[in-house]
């Protein structure tokens, strides 16, 4: 993996890299990446959806990242091993509200 990159690059890398990781938990996840000119091309927010149902829910922000850090981040393990157990915990979150008894 290489850090750097355009702004549209960085994006395309984090939506599949969240894909990746939030498919693990179920097939069914889809990654947002909230991305373009209403963030100036300074960030990116993020969310997880599952049929209708969105990690943050879509009544909260997005996750912000910004485009710095993933830009940096995303050559480094540590860092994305990091971000890798945070998505696949939103998207347990995700799987056990469509299913809650599975939770118990």
């Amino acid at each position: 993996m290489f850090a750097g990159g355009s702004y549209e690059e960085v994006a395309r890398w984090l939506l599949v890299f969240l894909n990746s990781h939030a498919k693990r938990e179920s097939p069914r996840i889809e990654a947002i990446v909230e991305a373009g000119d209403a963030r100036a091309r300074n960030s990116f927010g993020v969310r997880l959806r599952l049929e209708e149902r969105y990690e943050p829910p879509l009544d909260r922000p997005a996750v912000e990242f910004s485009f710095q850090e993933v830009s940096a981040g995303k050559g480094s393990f540590p860092w994305c091993e990091t971000l890798g157990k945070r998505v696949r915990a939103w998207a347990r979150e995700l799987c056990a509200a469509e299913h809650p008894s599975k939770s118990a």
